[in-house]
């Protein structure tokens, strides 16, 4: 006893001590508050206004100004935040939680004994936590997480004996755990989790026997998790997630019958479940294990639990079947066994999906990412109507999706994605209106896109990419006014781009429609609504026209891909704006021109402008000073660059390309080459016919009275040195055109270009195949039956004859030659010609009306190719050609003479022509 009074009355004088070099340094440090002070005479709770004063001290920002009111106008225990006790007016509570103070705190708050509660949580105070704290012995809640606090955890707490509540949590400190606190037998709560605390689990958390909540969580905690909970008998929540922890779950933890959440996901945990875990755990809530490494089955009994609400196991390695058969008093909120490798092989595996129907109250079921295969239950309405997380993705599941999904009102999210579904997308999934990501990629979807995807005015997330889907990209898709991202690749889409698409203001993330069959020219405004779009994929289509200059506008433009089209031109100057820009593909189109300097400014981490008929000097800054990172293949008009890309020097005088082409490309460049050849001869023809006074609308009706007969093919033959390379206009290499049936496009040239030029004649072309059918050149037989007056529909039909006949028969004649078909095939009738056949097929079925001549006669290197899917594709070069021959017919054809193009346009549309064909032949 006398010990025990000897060190009460030290005790008692140390503290008197304290209290009175605390006074001393507070008048020292605080004279101007001391002075003014009319309360202070020395009483203790003077002691408390002071200490609160300087804790306003060290608070920098007090945006609430909770503490405006500590001023002398109020008692200190009347100041916001503070509550004082009656009897002895000294401050029990201090509250300052949430009022986003930024500062330190004062170690003068260790001054204020009669303290009970500090609750400084959700704040912004920084800087360390002052030992001063473990003065408070009658402390009992200490709230300062979700702060900023350094340094390690003070191991004077250990001397408030009192304390039921220690939330460290969300904060920076570091060290370990002291050992000390294993004195803290009251505590019920013990919460440090995320911080930098190093070492494992301390083994004196076996001590704190009245713990209630124990949470380390995100602490980088390494080691096994020690088996020291055999005396916790009031542990209910159980939290070591975020760690390093390895091993197994150790059997004391099993015993803790009063447990009702368990979370240690994201470690490096093993092992198998006890089967008798929920028998043991009785009132287990929550069952948290994902990122782990756990194997096994997972018992029935676990799913048959009354109490369980959350049981996730994702990313794990258990397997088996999932065998669930629920009580009438299921009580699952969260279900999520993905990323596992569930499954049996059995037909009936997918049956636990209609087992959940007793579980009214599901809002969560995740099983993607297994083995499971089979067929979904049908009506899918069985479930929840409270569900609104439906991932069924990565499996090996079959058949249609059911149209009951649309009764599944409350889904935001749905995921069927890499599965094996087959069939349309139901039209009632456009009931789903709360649906805010919708992900059906990777399967063997076909048919339309539904019409009612556009009512799905929540939706953020679209992604539908590789299936079957055919037909055109519905416009009602921009009513998703929401969308951030929009993945449509690799499907059978054709068509063009709706313009609503590139109207999505809100696409940020992506849009990808490449791997289609999509036609047409982008609109020139296309982007000025996509400023925050981070991704454009238009590759491996069938777009044409040049790249508008709004793409400019596109600021925050990472990747372009639009590689495989036939994109033409030069690149607009307005693509130095995007200065986000980190991947370029423009490869495989039809490009010209310089390539821009701006290029080498772009952070550009790859370019790829292969096989274009770009030209001129190549950069060796920027992007194009890594060999790695570019490409520029396939256009023979570049030089200079990096000596790694082996470019020939730059000089007047670039190399010829020595590209190999296919056949169908030669004929089409030897055609109209030709052409202009002949063309040049005839018109000097008629100059000295006009100078010797021969009116050429002179009336003739015999083959002899015909000027057209006194230029033959020997005379053309000669003229042209046998059609020598060396007299064709423009450059390139045509010589192997010269085989087969030449005479028989230079027939058709001549035929075309003497009408052509005789403007205001009287005579037309019909008068020139009448004058041919006598004329026995070898091989024109083809020429002079194509021209039989029953060929030509509008002359047949009896009108009269004119320059703008002489269009139309020309255009008649160049669809005979891309299609050979002659109009009087069979196959038309019933309203159908040769112009509408041929007007039909300019969009995406160029491929089926083509003369096969042209692509596949004496090749070895064809024009027509097979894609993936078996399909017949013509290479991207011959595509080009035939069908700008194939619209100058069509444009010609045209049932009114008043819609036909004059021939100043179709020269114009030849030199066109021309020029693409050597832009290949150069490329």
């Amino acid at each position: 006893m006398a010990t025990l009074l000897s060190f009460v009355h030290k005790k008692t004088t140390l503290l008197l001590f304290f209290t009175w070099l605390q006074f001393t340094a507070i008048f020292t440090i605080l004279p101007t508050t001391a002075q003014n002070s009319t309360t202070l005479k020395g009483t203790n709770n003077d002691v408390d206004r002071v200490a609160l004063v300087a804790v306003k001290s060290l608070i920098r920002e007090d945006p609430q100004n909770v503490t405006s009111s500590w001023n002398h106008s109020l008692h200190f225990c009347q100041w916001q935040g503070v509550t004082c006790s009656r009897s002895h007016q000294r401050v029990t509570l201090l509250d300052l939680s949430s009022r986003g103070l930024v500062g330190s705190l004062s170690p003068w708050i260790g001054n204020m004994s009669f303290l009970r509660g500090i609750l400084l949580h959700n704040n912004s105070l920084n800087g360390e936590i002052p030992e001063q704290l473990g003065r408070l012995f009658r402390l009992q809640d200490l709230h300062l997480n979700n702060n900023s606090f350094e340094g390690s955890i003070p191991r004077s707490l250990s001397n408030c004996s009192n304390l039921n509540i220690l939330h460290l949590g969300i904060n920076k400190l570091v060290g370990r755990i002291p050992n000390e606190f294993g004195s803290l037998t009251k505590l019920r709560l013990l919460i440090v989790h995320k911080n930098n605390i190093a070492g494992g689990i301390p083994s004196f958390i076996g001590n704190l026997t009245m713990l209630d909540t124990l949470s380390l969580g995100g602490c980088r905690l390494v080691g096994s998790i020690p088996d020291v909970f055999h005396h916790l008998k009031n542990l209910k929540r159980l939290a070591f997630p975020e760690n390093e922890l390895v091993g197994t779950i150790p059997p004391s933890i099993y015993n803790l019958s009063l447990l009702e959440s368990l979370f240690l996901d994201n470690n490096k945990l093993h092992g198998t479940l006890d089967a008798n875990l929920v028998l043991l755990q009785p009132r287990i809530q929550e069952l948290s294990l994902p990122d782990n490494q756990f194997t096994g089955t997972l018992h029935p009994s676990i799913f048959n639990s009354t109490e369980l609400r959350t049981l996730d196991v994702s990313r794990n390695k258990f397997s088996g079947k999932i065998v669930i058969n629920p009580p009438n008093l299921c009580q699952f909120v969260e279900l999520s066994l993905g990323f596992n490798e569930f499954g049996s092989g059995e037909t009936d595996e997918m049956k636990f999906i209609k087992a959940l129907s007793n579980c009214s109250k599901l809002e969560m079921l995740d099983i993607s990412g297994n083995n499971l295969r089979g067929l979904l239950p049908k009506p899918l309405d069985i479930l929840s109507t409270s569900l609104y997380f439906l991932r069924l993705s990565s499996n090996s599941i079959s058949g249609y999706l059911p149209s009951s999904i649309g009764n599944l009102s409350g889904l935001t999210t749905l995921d069927v994605s890499h599965n094996q579904f087959t069939g349309t997308i139901p039209e009632r999934i456009g009931r789903l209106e709360n649906l805010r990501r919708l992900e059906l990629q990777e399967n063997n979807f076909a048919g339309n896109i539904p019409e009612t995807l556009g009512n799905l005015s929540s939706l953020i997330e679209l992604h539908i990419g590789m299936n079957k889907f055919n037909g055109t990209i519905p416009s009602s898709i921009g009513n998703c006014k929401k969308l951030i991202a929009l993945t449509l690749e690799q499907n059978h889409l054709t068509g063009i781009i709706p313009k609503s698409l590139f109207g999505l203001t809100s696409l940020s993330i992506s849009l990808n429609l490449g791997g289609n069959y999509l036609s047409g020219q982008l609109p020139v405004e296309m982007g000025n609504d996509l400023s925050n779009l981070n991704e454009l994929i238009l590759a491996e289509n069938r777009l044409s026209g040049e790249l508008p200059s709004s793409i400019g506008s596109c600021s925050s433009l990472q990747n372009l891909d639009i590689r495989g089209n036939f994109f033409q031109g030069s690149l607009p100057s307005t693509l130095r704006s995007l200065r986000a820009l980190e991947n370029l593909d423009l490869s495989f189109n039809n490009f010209t021109g310089l390539i821009p300097r701006f290029l080498e400014l772009l952070p550009l981490e790859s370019l790829n402008m292969s096989f274009n008929g770009f030209q001129g000097e190549v950069s060796r800054k920027g992007v194009f000073a890594n060999v790695s990172a570019i490409n520029v293949e396939g256009n023979s008009g570049l030089c200079g660059g990096i000596p790694e890309l082996r470019l020939p020097k730059c000089s007047s005088n670039l190399p010829n390309g020595s590209n190999k082409l296919s056949l169908g490309i030669i004929l089409v460049i030897a055609f109209v080459a030709i052409l202009f050849f002949v063309a040049t001869v005839t018109f000097a023809f008629f100059c000295w016919r006009r100078r010797k006074g021969d009116e050429l609308h002179h009336t003739a009706n015999t083959v002899d009275e015909m000027p057209l007969i006194k230029i033959s093919y020997k005379m053309l033959y000669d003229a042209t040195n046998a059609f020598s390379v060396n007299n064709v206009i423009g450059k390139g290499s045509y010589a192997s055109v010269y085989r087969g049936e030449l005479d028989f496009f230079s027939g058709i040239v001549a035929i075309k270009v003497l009408n052509l030029h005789r403007q205001g004649g009287s005579k037309s072309f019909i008068s020139e195949c009448e004058a041919l059918r006598n004329a026995r050149h070898r091989n024109l037989v083809k020429v002079i039956s194509c021209c039989s007056g029953s060929d030509f529909e509008e002359y047949g039909l009896g009108s009269k004859v004119s320059t703008s006949g002489d269009i139309y028969s020309y255009g008649v004649l160049l669809l005979e030659m891309v299609t050979g078909k002659r109009p009087t095939d069979p196959m038309f009738n019933e309203g159908l010609n040769l112009h509408n056949y041929a007007n039909a097929a300019m969009g995406d079925r160029l491929v089926e009306i083509v003369d096969p001549i042209l692509l596949r006669n004496n090749c070895t290197d064809c024009a027509l190719s097979t894609n993936k899917n078996g399909e017949e594709m013509i290479s991207i070069q011959t595509e080009g050609s035939l069908r700008m021959m194939l619209e100058l017919g069509v444009t010609c054809s045209k049932e009114l003479p008043q819609q036909r193009i004059d021939i100043t346009s179709v020269i114009h549309e030849l030199h066109l022509i021309k020029d693409v064909m050597l832009s290949y032949s150069t490329g």
